[in-house]
């Protein structure tokens, strides 16, 4: 598969996936199911403390680019590791052809780690939205690259609805032009062009100085060391997703320390 035809197939395969989850469990048996969860926890909140920069550490399996990332990998093990660590907020991807995921894992690691969890997927239908709050997310990511105007304005007034925080995501000037038209009070930068799966820290500098002070940004992707951390830090950003630097160490915990200079 060539790279820049992954995404095409992430997206194709994820249409297939919504169709059997419909299947199972329509939109509107799914949406009333929803009253009845306890409140989301305050993802925003956790990942924009003044004068630090915060920790979303992530948990996956594999990756196209990378394969399996993780051999041994155990969920809950991963969970307590970020927990022990004092990490802000944790990430969970739930894809399930590419980056070998699985929806259950948003609660299951909501059984061990104790605050916000993001569920990092391919988000392109609203039935998604409303299905990351029954799963047991409390903020989801939204990438720009995927989604018409009039769809990020959508999937944020229901993640809004449903006490679900986001982060939009973008890797360029045109997505950032977008997004910053609609409100959004968390901005994502990733590094990573999700069409050639390369990863260029470039695409912070050019983007940062481009985003209103006010906002929250969270930088993700190819960030491996404290020295990522402090040029980040020196920069401005309030929060970094990390995945794969600490999938790959035998020791979370002390991974995540030793990067985030804690």
């Amino acid at each position: 598969m060539a790279k820049n035809d992954t995404l095409k197939e992430i997206v194709a395969k994820k249409k297939e996936r919504i169709s059997i989850a419909r299947q199972q469990l329509s939109e509107e048996e799914l949406k009333s199911k929803l009253a009845a969860l306890t409140p989301t926890r305050p993802f925003k909140e956790a990942i924009s403390k003044p004068r630090q920069i915060s920790l979303i550490a992530e948990i996956k399996q594999a990756s196209p680019l990378k394969g399996v990332i993780r051999q041994n990998f155990n969920l809950a093990e991963i969970a307590g590791a970020y927990q022990e660590a004092g990490v802000q907020a944790i990430s969970v991807l739930t894809e399930e052809d590419f980056f070998a995921g699985n929806p259950a894992y948003l609660n299951e690691a909501r059984n061990i780690f104790r605050g916000p969890i993001l569920r990092k997927d391919f988000i392109i239908e609203s039935y998604q939205v409303y299905e990351s709050r029954y799963l047991g997310a409390d903020a989801i990511l939204l990438i720009a690259d995927l989604l018409t105007k009039d769809k990020l304005v959508e999937f944020m007034q229901i993640a809004d609805s449903l006490g679900l925080d986001y982060i939009v995501e973008v890797h360029e000037e045109k997505e950032l032009k977008k997004v910053l038209s609609l409100k959004a009070p968390v901005i994502g930068i990733n590094n990573r062009n999700l069409r050639t799966l390369e990863v260029d820290f470039k695409t912070t500098e050019k983007l940062f100085t481009l985003v209103p002070k006010e906002k929250i940004v969270v930088v993700e992707s190819g960030i491996k060391n404290s020295q990522d951390i402090l040029f980040l830090k020196i920069l401005g950003a309030s929060a970094v997703l990390i995945g794969s630097a600490f999938m790959e160490s035998a020791d979370i915990k002390n991974k995540v320390i030793e990067v985030m200079g804690w």
